[in-house]
């Protein structure tokens, strides 16, 4: 995949799943589910004592084939390393507890020119510079690490309301940054698909465009709801129509041009725009 196609890859990305990179066996089972895209961890689900050959793992996949790399945070003994290593794979770069400017910089000056950064906000100074990373020339798309975030916070992680501000923060920087919706943090039940939908759902309210998931029967539920409904589409289709016959106003409302993008971008979503 070229580097044009990775960065709209990882634009575009709806459902992110995670997979350790200790487990080079699991890389192309996860490569032939639904997943958009597939994040090889060299953090939290990989073992201090296996961190090196989850990286010579990582870096042998991600030569060869499309997908992102979760590094090691940069208060860590393998940061320095796995940026090396993952610069000369030219694969997307998922950054934990991005929070410094000055490091997200440099971390997109290694990778070069074609840089793709994932941003993973989990820390209180994270989501208060929000916006000054997301405008970082290389970073994508930002992700909320909502279990690290509400660690930081002393809240529950599963608490909407608690995490409402940095979610809306999120999706704010993202707009201002000309970024994709950003993508929200996993959920932690694995078999219970309605919890997961109405997670996924209400993410998607707020703005959010992807979910990051950790196993692959998280997949099918975060994609449908994340995923226009019927109404929605029957609504952007009578929108885009009305105004293409230079209509004004349907079913008593005003149709105008902010009106007439949201319904173009609810078509795109759904790969039925023209």
């Amino acid at each position: 995949m070229t580097p044009a196609a990775l960065g709209e890859a990882v634009r575009t990305a709806a459902t992110l799943l995670f997979v350790p990179a200790d487990r080079p066996e699991r890389f192309p089972r996860a490569a032939a589910t639904s997943a958009d895209l597939v994040i090889l961890d060299l953090e939290d689900a990989v073992a201090p004592e296996n961190k090196e050959a989850a990286r010579v793992n990582a870096a042998k996949w991600a030569a060869t084939q499309p997908c992102a790399v979760r590094i090691n945070a940069a208060d860590t003994q393998w940061y320095a390393a796995d940026v090396a290593a993952m610069a000369a794979t030219g694969a997307i770069v998922m950054v934990p507890k991005a929070q410094d400017q000055a490091r997200l910089g440099a971390i997109a000056a290694a990778l070069g020119p074609d840089a793709a950064i994932i941003a993973l906000i989990e820390t209180s100074r994270g989501v208060l510079d929000a916006a000054k990373l997301a405008a970082i020339p290389g970073v994508a798309r930002l992700a909320l690490g909502s279990f690290d975030l509400a660690a930081d916070l002393d809240v529950d992680p599963v608490d909407r309301e608690a995490l409402l501000p940095t979610r809306g923060a999120l999706v704010l920087a993202s707009a201002a940054a000309g970024l994709p919706g950003p993508v929200d943090g996993v959920t932690a039940a694995l078999d219970d698909p309605a919890v997961i939908s109405d997670e996924t759902a209400y993410a998607r309210r707020l703005g959010f465009a992807g979910k990051l998931c950790i196993h692959p029967k998280q997949l099918a539920p975060v994609a449908a709801a994340l995923r226009p409904c019927d109404n929605e589409i029957s609504w952007a289709r009578m929108i885009v129509e009305s105004a293409a016959d230079g209509v004004a106003a349907v079913d008593g409302k005003m149709v105008d041009k902010p009106v007439i993008d949201r319904a173009h971008r609810i078509l795109t979503r759904t790969g039925t725009d023209t």
